[in-house]
């Protein structure tokens, strides 16, 4: 029987990250947060000291440098979903922060990023079944994908989200910073030339507003079961 593909996307906060990793613990398949990947990509560009507004030079350290980014299942129960290897070292908590979040926005539009983390991105759905979410993941990187899902929710739900996320992990931050985020990195996913945030046409738009994180990772099996899908 085939792989289990399953491509999730959708904006900041929608609750993508951990109805992923849940949902992928139950069906025991791997999880993989693309974003995280990104994360440590703008990680890298920062410590060698380039301005994310510059393309050319981030282009060329991709090309010179060929950092690796690996995701793995937590060892450690610090709260993380999953652990981030940048050239075997664990960056999980260090990529993030509120600059990471900024940097990030700038640095995914850039398309020698995308072409560079895309074949990294695919191997890991190559052999195994996956659960793999981010912002272009029905489009571009599994755009075969057996279950195809646009995750979202009300904005003003999105900001209370991320607001006690960044709370919670001791991040010094108010509801205004954390709206006028959202917003502008709503806007730069969207909008932006390169593989923008967008609902494909074979997409089930699942609104979780209202929604435990319970009950979204179940009405996803219940959907995998409608639809025949299996893992093994």
């Amino acid at each position: 029987m085939g792989k289990l593909l399953i491509a999730i996307d959708g904006p900041v906060a929608a609750g993508k990250g951990v109805v992923s990793k849940l949902l992928a613990q139950k069906l025991g398949i791997l999880y993989v947060d693309t974003g995280a990947m990104y994360r440590a990509v703008t990680l890298f560009v920062k410590r060698h000291g380039i301005n994310w507004e510059n393309e050319a030079e981030i282009c060329q350290l991709l090309q010179r440098e060929k950092p690796t980014v690996e995701l793995q299942m937590p060892e450690v129960n610090d709260g993380r979903l999953v652990t981030v290897l940048l050239n075997g070292e664990d960056i999980s908590w260090a990529i993030r922060t509120e600059e990471i979040s900024w940097g990030v926005s700038v640095v995914t539009r850039y398309r020698c990023v995308r072409d560079y983390m895309l074949p990294q991105q695919r191997q890991l759905a190559q052999k195994q079944s996956v659960v793999m979410e981010g912002r272009d993941i029905t489009t571009r990187v599994l755009p075969n994908a057996s279950l195809k899902i646009y995750m979202d929710a009300d904005e003003k739900v999105r900001i209370q989200r991320r607001f006690q996320e960044l709370i919670k992990r001791g991040e010094k931050t108010t509801l205004r910073g954390v709206r006028e985020f959202l917003k502008k990195r709503d806007q730069q996913d969207k909008q932006r030339a390169n593989d923008p945030l967008t609902i494909v046409v074979d997409a089930w738009v699942l609104d979780t507003t209202e929604l435990s994180i319970n009950q979204v990772v179940e009405m996803i099996i219940n959907k995998i079961r409608e639809k025949k899908l299996q893992v093994y």
